[in-house]
């Protein structure tokens, strides 16, 4: 079994019922079960502004899934929860955002699939839901969650 952290995101609908029913969803993947869930966040949209504000939040799973395997169930999820990656603007409104942030230690590049996630240690609505789940959480090639976090804190 391999420790994974997923961000979770939305600013459609009823953003908290969609988050906790991606959530049960999760918790129904073969081989997986999560762990913990952070607190969720309200926060300001990044990129495009003129939108909606996020709830957002991430969660510990443990997986047999391999890391490919996991991300196509969450892209599955996306797609059952409305969302179209393929037709709706990058950054833009969404029902639901399921990102793999972290699979165990590794480090994969490969087409699609980009892991830790490229732009956690610059987002504080991700770090600070996985600073709930695990401060000293290190991510890979950047360090520890608590260090990126209070660098962030420290320049804005």
């Amino acid at each position: 079994m391999i420790r994974a952290f997923v961000a979770l995101g939305s600013n459609l609908g009823d953003r908290e019922s969609t988050l906790r029913a991606a959530i049960g969803r999760l918790r129904a993947l073969p081989d997986t079960e999560v762990k913990a869930v952070s607190n969720f966040r309200n926060t300001e949209p990044m990129g495009v502004v003129d939108q909606p504000r996020f709830l957002n939040g991430a969660v510990e799973l443990e997986t047999g899934l391999g890391p490919r395997a996991l991300l196509d169930a969450l892209l599955e999820l996306e797609r059952a929860f409305g969302r179209d990656r393929l037709s709706a603007a990058p950054q833009g409104p969404r029902t639901l955002d399921l990102d793999l942030l972290l699979y165990g230690d590794a480090v994969i590049e490969e087409p699609g699939l980009l892991v830790p996630h490229p732009r956690l240690h610059e987002r504080p609505f991700v770090l600070e839901p996985l600073a709930d789940l695990d401060p000293e959480l290190e991510v890979p090639g950047r360090g520890r969650v608590e260090v990126l976090l209070a660098e962030l804190d420290s320049n804005r």
